[in-house]
Formats: C-alpha cells, structure tokens, sequence
C-alpha cells in the first residue's frame, strides 16, 4: 500500500496522473449509478444505508488497521471533520428518499453537485475552466436537472411531501459539493492517500449502523434480513469504488473536472433502468441522457 500511494503522489500533475483520473472518476460513476439503484428498493432508506454502513466497518477496519500507516495527527483532523460532513451528506439523502422518488431525487443531487463544486474548485484550488468547458457543465448540469423535471412531471405523490422531498435533495446536492471539494483538499494533504481512504470508510461509517438500530426499533414491520445483508455487502463494494475512485481522481488531477466527470453516473443510472431494471426511457430521456454525456465530453476535451 505504501509503495502504491507513493506512485500515486508521483504521478500526480502529470498526463498520466490526468488519464488515470479520467478513468477512476468514470468508473466512479458507474458505480456509483449502481450504488443509487441499489437504494431503490422496499428497505426503508435509513435501514438500507446502515446495513451498508455496518459492511463498510467490516470490510474497512482490518485495511485501517493493519495495512496502511496509520493517520498523522493533521489526517486525524480531516477525518473527523469528514465525518460531520458525511454524515450530514446522508441524512438528508435519505430525508429526501423518504419524501420525493428515487428517479426525482437521484438527478437534483447530482446535477446540483458538480455546477458548485466547480466554483468551489475556482476558489479554494485556483482551478479555472475554459469557456468551452464552461458550456460543457451548463449542459451536463442542465440535462441532469431537466431529466429531474421530467421524471417529476410523472409521479403521482402528494405536494406537499414532494415539494419538501425536493428541497431536502438540493441541500443534499449542496452537501455533494461541500464534501467532494473538502475531501479533495484532506486526501491532498495526506502523505499516504490510501491511509485517508481505508480511515474514511472506517470512521465514517460508525454512525448509521446505530441510527438504523433505533429506526429498526420502532417500525412496525419486521424487515426481512436475508437480501437486506447481500444488499449492503454489495453497497460497500461499490461504495469503495465510487467514493474511493472520485478520491484518488481529484488526488491525481483536477477536482472540478473529477467531479463533472463522475456526475455521468446520472446515465448509466438511466441504462441500468432502462436494461436491467425494465424501466422506461423514452425519446426525451434518450435526448438528455446524450446531452449530459456531451457535456462531459466537453468539459474533458475543452481544457
């Protein structure tokens, strides 16, 4: 782990940094599409993300513990400051799932995110886009939202919930924003970035387990906890590669094009839909689904 988080550093900055960013926050996107389907179900959002949560701990404490250097004391300071974030980040996720659809929820976050963390990036990394790459996160952000309207205009729910649903997932997508850029500049500050990894998903993933708890305590229907175990073992898989990917990607290269980048997820959640999940897509969908790929694709060729 050392040796490989020293490559790392070293291929930072550089074109072969900037390929391999490319890749990571790509794959991060299709994972995390697969992480966002996999919320969609009949669990109770606070029970699922727990249930992922609890694997994450499982799967991420031997890694914390005994392969990589253990954190400095500044890595310390991140990761707890991580954890308010996160945590904050997956309340009000699952407060928007609670009240709005998956298909509503899942565009406003992320088309939200990636337009702020860009400014973000402007501003705390000196990070600056071309116009032409500007143009590329108008239409990758303004597909993404409009997707979100045009789901919108196919539920069947009630106003009010709908509306409160709707503002918890911009606060969420704002979230999405604050974290992708704090968690840039912490894993920069690391010496090892796979010591901030392995500790992030250790740390941060101690909370949810006990909030699922006190939830489960007072549903009125028992869950069943067969699928729901298989589920969070696959969600902490793929949270290792979504989150992990995006990481590593903004160690390597910029943050903003990371970010941008990794909000393709918003088409390959409407591929799984569309092929695996039966669900419909439509001329329209097809139009903007296109549109945010564009965008990407811009904002990676306009620099």
């Amino acid at each position: 782990m050392p040796v490989l988080g020293d490559w790392l550093v070293s291929i930072a900055g550089t074109p072969e940094g900037a390929r391999l960013a490319t890749i990571l926050a790509l794959t991060s996107a299709l994972a995390h599409a697969a992480f966002g389907a996999l919320q969609k179900g009949r669990y109770d959002p606070w029970i699922s993300r727990g249930a992922i949560d609890v694997w994450l701990v499982v799967l991420s404490a031997p890694v914390a513990l005994f392969l990589v250097p253990w954190p400095n004391t500044a890595t310390a300071f991140f990761l707890v400051g991580a954890i308010v974030v996160h945590f904050a980040y997956k309340v009000t996720m699952a407060l928007a799932y609670e009240r709005a659809a998956y298909t509503v929820v899942y565009p406003v976050v992320r088309g939200t995110g990636p337009l702020v963390t860009v400014i973000a990036a402007s501003l705390f990394f000196h990070e600056h886009f071309t116009a032409m790459q500007w143009v590329g996160v108008a239409c990758l952000s303004g597909g993404i939202l409009l997707l979100a309207l045009r789901n919108l205009s196919e539920e069947e729910i009630d106003p009010l919930s709908l509306k409160i649903g709707l503002v918890w997932a911009l606060i969420c997508g704002l979230l999405v924003a604050l974290y992708t850029t704090y968690d840039a500049y912490a894993i920069r500050q690391s010496p090892d970035p796979f010591t901030f990894l392995a500790w992030f998903f250790f740390v941060t993933a101690l909370d949810f387990p006990l909030l699922a708890a006190w939830r489960y305590r007072r549903m009125a229907m028992p869950v069943v906890f067969g699928p729901l175990i298989w589920k969070g073992f696959a969600g902490a898989i793929i949270a290792w590669i979504s989150f992990g990917g995006v990481m590593l990607a903004t160690r390597l290269d910029k943050v903003g094009e990371a970010a941008v980048l990794r909000e393709t997820s918003t088409v390959f959640a409407a591929l799984i839909g569309w092929f695996i999940l039966g669900e419909k897509v439509g001329p329209r969908r097809l139009f903007l689904m296109a549109l945010v790929a564009l965008g990407a694709v811009i904002v990676e060729m306009g620099g």
